[in-house]
């Protein structure tokens, strides 16, 4: 019988999601950007600089998803 992941304990499994996750975020450029990524991107950040909006704090967001609970 070949062991699953569900064999595995929910700690060693969120384990191996970070094992997993850190090891993407150590190989970057497999993660690069295309032009249209980047150019949606500069878009965004144009309207965010220009609304001069900084938006909400996240101890009022933290505490309106508290109240939602």
């Amino acid at each position: 019988m070949n062991p699953t992941l569900r064999d595995l304990s929910v700690e060693q499994r969120i384990d191996l999601v970070e094992e997993l996750w850190d090891s993407v975020a150590a190989d970057q450029e497999a993660l690069a950007l295309t032009d249209e990524q980047r150019t949606e991107l500069d878009r965004r950040l144009a309207i965010y600089e220009a609304d001069g909006e900084a938006g909400r704090s996240g101890k009022t967001s933290l505490a309106d998803i508290r109240k939602r609970l």
